[in-house]
């Protein structure tokens, strides 16, 4: 996980400039419902709303940071605390990753930190279309996660393939698209000229395989860590 733990070294300075590290000061991490999240999207199939993942919200003196995740729980604790964490989980990748997006934001170093809601989604996916088409022309895409909106929109518009993890979309067609496994992903890689990538893959430990200069993160989760590594993210609808 040489990713997080440049993340970690970097926020752990900037915790330290502040004055944060010693504080006394507690987070909290809790699981939001799918309504809470996401509100009530015309479609059905966005993993929140499936139950497959759970958003994990961190609040830190008022500023909230989520993170997506399957290995949902609470947390309570000093900002040295998460720091010192070993990262080794799921579970604690989430804390560490939510905790980070709510002080950064409390900072006021990064804004967008809570998922869109209801038709926001889509909308986003529409912009997404209009971002890539504007900077890149006319690229072959690979999107590492299954979004719906996105999925049905880019796919309309360009050479694209999808890879993801949930075995209930793994080779099913979706939007008219087949869903790949993670099998395929380091062919897939080599195919794509650009990749459109799950910020989940911070929190379910793969994210390393595609820090890459042709990828363009997507989603709240990863707000923090493109700022501290200075990565490519796209999310024009979370608050």
């Amino acid at each position: 996980m040489k990713t997080l733990e440049k993340a970690k070294a970097k926020f752990k300075e900037i915790v330290l400039k502040k004055g944060l590290l010693k504080e006394n000061i507690t987070i909290k991490a809790r699981i939001l419902s799918s309504k809470e999240a996401i509100g009530s999207p015309e479609r059905k199939d966005f993993p929140l709303l499936k139950g497959e993942e759970f958003m994990m919200e961190a609040d830190f003196r008022g500023s909230k940071g989520q993170a997506y995740t399957d290995e949902p729980g609470n947390f309570q604790g000093s900002l040295e605390d998460v720091i010192n964490l070993s990262l080794k989980s799921n579970y604690e990748r989430a804390v560490f990753i939510s905790t980070i997006n709510a002080v950064l934001r409390y900072l006021r170093l990064i804004d967008r930190t809570r998922h869109c809601k209801n038709e926001e989604p889509e909308i986003c996916a529409v912009k997404i279309l209009s971002y890539i088409k504007e900077r890149y022309g006319n690229p072959k895409i690979l999107q590492i996660g299954f979004q719906p909106a996105m999925v049905e929109i880019l796919s309309k518009n360009f050479n694209f393939r999808v890879i993801d993890m949930d075995p209930d979309n793994i080779n099913k067609i979706k939007y008219g698209v087949l869903v790949e496994p993670p099998d395929n992903t380091d062919e897939a890689i080599k195919w794509a000229d650009l990749l459109l990538v799950t910020g989940t893959t911070a929190t379910n430990g793969t994210i390393d395989k595609f820090i890459l200069p042709k990828t363009i993160f997507y989603g709240v989760t990863i707000a923090g860590l493109s700022y501290l590594l200075n990565l490519k993210r796209v999310c024009f609808e979370a608050k």
